[in-house]
């Protein structure tokens, strides 16, 4: 994320998804339509908050670098600089892992 200068906004945060596992439980490969897309990934940036109905923002729970759980189907995958990235409601993301 150092080669580009991208920045969320608002309660929008940036995510890139951990590596999918190339085998299964049993030691198969696996193929790569057979690949579940994993629902972990770390935080690279984060918005600087939701505005409130009074003005001010709310702050943000992540931090760049939280590692994250977060539903399948969630946020938006873009490319930049040939990386693939989620940007992403914080909402959206179910619990960071300690």
């Amino acid at each position: 994320m150092s080669k580009t200068n991208i920045k969320p906004v608002g309660s929008h945060v940036i995510v890139q998804r951990s590596t999918p596992s190339e085998k299964s439980a049993g030691g198969i490969v696996l193929p790569e339509k057979a690949k579940d897309k994993p629902t972990e990934g770390k935080v690279i940036a984060v918005g600087n908050g939701k505005v409130m109905e009074d003005g001010k923002r709310q702050a943000m729970q992540l931090k760049s670098g939280d590692r994250v759980l977060f539903t399948t189907y969630g946020g938006q995958e873009i490319k930049v600089a040939g990386e693939s990235y989620i940007v992403m409601e914080e909402s959206e993301v179910l619990a960071v892992i300690a």
